[in-house]
């Protein structure tokens, strides 16, 4: 994969400025479904697809020095799609993470998973505290991974623990501001996106991340996600240098 790697990096764009990198990235992986139908296929084998683009999309973010990268993977709404498919997903998301952990600790990657783990099946909540406990002290990328993930439920959930903590005299109303309440979310010790990168041309947030996604950049591709490539992350990366951040300022 290495080798492979460095041959792409050297047909990519000259005007890429190392120094303006995103430090945290946050996609969007859509169109696998999509990708699968325009050739005839079963929608599960675009979703097999999707994760060989993530692992390459990780990969990226390693070479590049890029510290921290989160993928939507299974939002609380997918639960309403066909229930094949999400059997499918569930043990889908238990195989990959079984087989791929040896390589993520090769590779140094930092594994957090983030959403209401509690409602997924039980052989795959022991994969994901299996791999989130192995990977704890490595120091690579850190890959959030949000499956069974609302952001409008993170909020709520939010609200009501400080709440709680209110009505018991543990908190004042007065202490509560955003940097408190960024301690009651899922991604607590994890930076907010610089960049959202959204596949397959849909002009939405679908749910995910929407407070920490207040000023991020937002870039979306009719790119469907099992076609996203390098070149692809490199032409987001691009359009991310070409924007002015204010942040609500001047």
């Amino acid at each position: 994969m290495t080798v492979k790697q460095s041959i792409v990096l050297k047909n990519l764009p000259t005007d890429l400025d190392q120094n303006r990198l995103p430090g945290h990235i946050a996609v969007i992986m859509d169109g696998n479904g999509r990708w699968a139908k325009h050739r005839g296929l079963p929608r599960i084998v675009g979703h097999q697809r999707g994760v060989g683009t993530l692992k390459d999309l990780l990969r990226y973010c390693r070479d590049l020095g890029i510290p921290a990268l989160t993928a939507y993977a299974f939002s609380t709404e997918n639960w309403g799609r066909p229930l094949q498919e999400v059997e499918f997903l569930m043990a889908l998301f238990e195989t990959v993470l079984h087989r791929e952990l040896e390589e993520m600790m090769n590779e140094n990657v930092k594994i957090r998973f983030v959403g209401n783990l509690e409602e997924l099946p039980p052989s795959l909540q022991s994969e994901i505290f299996r791999s989130m406990k192995n990977t704890e002290n490595n120091t690579g990328v850190q890959f959030t991974i949000a499956t069974n993930y609302g952001g409008r439920q993170e909020i709520i959930q939010s609200c009501q623990t400080i709440a709680t903590k209110v009505k018991q005299g543990l908190l004042d109303v007065n202490d509560i501001n955003e940097t408190l309440f960024e301690n009651y979310l899922y991604t607590k010790d994890i930076p907010h996106p610089d960049l959202l990168i959204r596949t397959s041309g849909e002009m939405r947030l679908s749910n995910f991340l929407l407070w920490q996604l207040a000023y991020a950049e937002i870039y979306v591709t009719s790119t469907l996600w099992p076609d996203f490539t390098c070149q692809s992350f490199y032409e987001a990366l691009l359009e991310y240098q070409h924007r002015q951040r204010r942040f609500g300022k001047l």
